[in-house]
């Protein structure tokens, strides 16, 4: 019954040395039963240990994955926002030239009619100083003649004289009024 093994036992225990690629049967039951045992130890010892610590780093791995993935998607989406955002104020700044450019435009045609009107009024009003003037320049001229007038005439009258020297008297004056 035990036969195999009380031999391994003996052959083992009798130290008799073999070559190297001699077959030992005792030191291979030996070696088997103390493979067994440190498998027994193993499982029962360090086994559920090396497990729950590679099903622990497993979930750590899958949870970081998973954190990551969710944080490129944020990171996707947040610069889909950005770009939209970005494209957003990109349409307001061009509406707000748009509108800048719109206002200035009014702005130019609102002084260039202001300035005609003005420019109009400035003309009106020295038309009117020139008609003033010149209606000033001829009462006067038309006083200075009839001045001139009288005073001929008072001359002719003085003097009675006769119609060539009223002529000739007449004419002196007309010169002196045109050298004036």
């Amino acid at each position: 019954m035990h036969y195999p093994l009380t031999l391994a036992f003996l052959a083992f225990a009798s130290g008799e040395a073999g070559s190297p690629l001699d077959v030992n049967p005792g030191l291979i039951i030996w070696t088997a039963l103390t493979f067994v045992i440190l498998l027994l130890i193993l499982k029962k010892m360090a086994w559920k240990p090396i497990l729950s610590s590679l099903n622990e780093r497993e979930e750590f791995i899958k949870s970081s994955l998973e954190k990551a993935e969710k944080a490129a998607k944020d990171a996707e989406r947040q610069s889909e926002e950005n770009r939209k955002m970005i494209s957003a104020a990109e349409d307001e700044a061009r509406l707000i030239v748009a509108s800048t450019r719109e206002e200035a435009d009014k702005l130019r045609v609102k002084l260039i009619d202001e300035s005609k009107v003005e420019a109009k009024k400035l003309i009106d009003s020295a038309m009117a100083e020139i008609e003033r003037k010149n209606k000033e320049a001829f009462l006067k001229l038309k006083e200075q003649v009839a001045e001139i007038a009288i005073d001929a005439a008072e001359k002719i009258l003085r003097e009675n004289l006769d119609k060539e020297k009223q002529s000739k008297l007449v004419e002196k004056y007309l010169k002196d009024v045109q050298n004036n």
